[in-house]
């Protein structure tokens, strides 16, 4: 019960529009490869550890959105079995669209990416 909670309430931050944790987001919508994609259905959790990557990116500019690393159509996709990813800030933000920006920015110095498998969910997507 803890867990599905817990993934309620980082998914609510994730696409409701704080601005306290994010820039201004839109609800159900991701970035995948530099184009915004949908989320279909609420947030589930999992008994299983994620398989498939999403990066948060905490204090982001305005228009920041959740990155997934997988979509509909690739063949490393699960179903939205995601993988939570934090992302904060070394830098003054900009912003980010793919995981390619996310793990440049990590290359360079610019991000800290950490994996919390705690925040794990379920939620398909639609490109």
């Amino acid at each position: 019960m803890k867990k599905g909670l817990t993934v309620f309430i980082i998914f609510a931050v994730i696409f409701a529009g704080t601005t306290a944790v994010m820039a201004q987001v839109q609800f159900g919508y991701l970035f995948y490869d530099g184009e915004v994609v949908r989320t279909v259905v609420p947030p589930a959790t999992m008994s299983k550890p994620g398989r498939d990557d999403l990066y948060v990116v905490m204090q982001g500019v305005q228009g920041q959105l959740a990155i997934a690393a997988v979509a509909p159509g690739d063949t490393d996709y699960h179903g939205g079995k995601w993988a939570f990813h934090s992302v904060t800030w070394n830098v003054d933000p900009y912003l980010l669209t793919s995981e390619a920006d996310v793990l440049a920015a990590e290359a360079a110095g610019d991000v800290t990416v950490t994996r919390v498998p705690a925040m794990d969910f379920k939620c398909p997507i639609q490109p």
